[in-house]
């Protein structure tokens, strides 16, 4: 695994080349298309972060129909829970009956996101104060890093 201070801005890095990439489920072609998962695939074995690995095939609604916590189990096998993210962390939100929706950090203050969002069509970074969905109170949502910090 690459050093943290190597690691994180090279993801970020790499996640922003993504930007203005359309949406589209189950996809992970720079400029063409990508999803939540796959955009966040691809930023950390792109980046060299992590060995290549395929969650696919998922159907686009699963999250909808079952409670299994398909998506949060990819996350928790490669990453550690945080309280304080940083640049380079995840950011997974609850959508439907489970954890299905995720984002990197790109900016702490204020937290700053990129993710494949359905509703605006592309891969976008927004502060998460401005996505109304992704910030509501009743929405929860937790923060994985691939770096742990001791004493968290």
């Amino acid at each position: 695994m690459t050093q943290e201070t190597d690691g994180r801005p090279r993801v970020v890095a790499e996640a922003k080349t993504w930007a203005g990439t359309r949406y589209h489920s189950c996809a992970d072609v720079k400029g063409a298309g990508a999803d939540c998962a796959m955009l966040l695939v691809r930023a950390f074995v792109d980046s060299g972060l992590l060995a290549p690995f395929d969650p696919r095939p998922y159907p686009e609604d699963w999250h909808l129909h079952r409670s299994e916590e398909r998506y949060l189990s990819y996350v928790t096998d490669r990453f550690v829970e945080t309280e304080r993210p940083l640049p380079g962390d995840i950011a997974v939100f609850r959508y439907g009956r489970c954890y299905s929706h995720g984002a990197l950090v790109t900016k702490v203050d204020p937290l700053t996101i990129i993710h494949a969002f359905q509703p605006a069509g592309c891969v976008i970074e927004e502060p998460l104060a401005a996505n109304l969905a992704l910030a509501d109170p009743k929405r929860p949502r937790r923060f994985f890093t691939l770096w742990p910090r001791a004493f968290e």
